[in-house]
């Protein structure tokens, strides 16, 4: 499956521009730590970028996220490790590889990142540091939905969280235009 051809299939599926813009930005974060870990970019992008495929319709049925998603790309084409990634983001099955683990710790840390850009001066991705996110981070009522356990798991793939924090950033800020910022 290409890129375009995964980025019609969200738009199909997520009709919610925001939640268009979260994939997008795992993608980024996901095709980054790819090159860090010297792993496949396009694998891992593609990974991110389809992690929520179904999240509009398991809304009201977690259990089955990450699950129904497999179940729409089964016959797409994609690599198994890649549907193994999309269902074990939400954390029901356990996270083997570092495109897994990776991918259930970004996903929060996305969101985050993205509600401290919203209330920053400049509301810009880029006129963010690692310090100001870590703030963020210790600030539990702050973007209470995003779960600071889940961002925490960055520890399975060995990196500090001022790593994580900073390499995500940096993508993320790649394309904060096609995030709305």
């Amino acid at each position: 499956m290409t890129r375009e051809e995964a980025l019609a299939l969200l738009k199909t599926h997520l009709k919610n521009r925001n939640l268009q813009k979260h994939c997008l930005a795992v993608e980024a974060a996901m095709a980054h730590f790819a090159e860090c870990f010297h792993e496949d970019e396009e694998m891992w992008a593609l990974a991110g970028l389809l992690h929520d495929l179904d999240y509009e319709s398991t809304v009201d049925n977690f259990a089955r996220h990450g699950k129904d998603s497999v179940e729409m790309l089964k016959d797409k084409g994609l690599d198994e490790k890649i549907l193994y990634a999309i269902e074990a983001h939400p954390g029901h099955v356990e996270r083997i590889s570092n495109m897994d683990k990776v991918l259930y710790a970004v996903d929060s840390l996305t969101g985050l990142i993205v509600a401290a850009a919203l209330m920053h001066p400049n509301k810009k991705i880029s006129s963010l540091n690692t310090d100001f996110i870590l703030r963020r981070f210790k600030e539990k009522r702050f973007a209470a939905g995003a779960n600071r356990e889940q961002i925490k798991s960055f520890e399975e793939f060995g990196m500090s969280l001022e790593d994580f924090i900073e390499h995500t950033l940096h993508a993320m800020a790649g394309i904060e235009k096609e995030l709305g910022f």
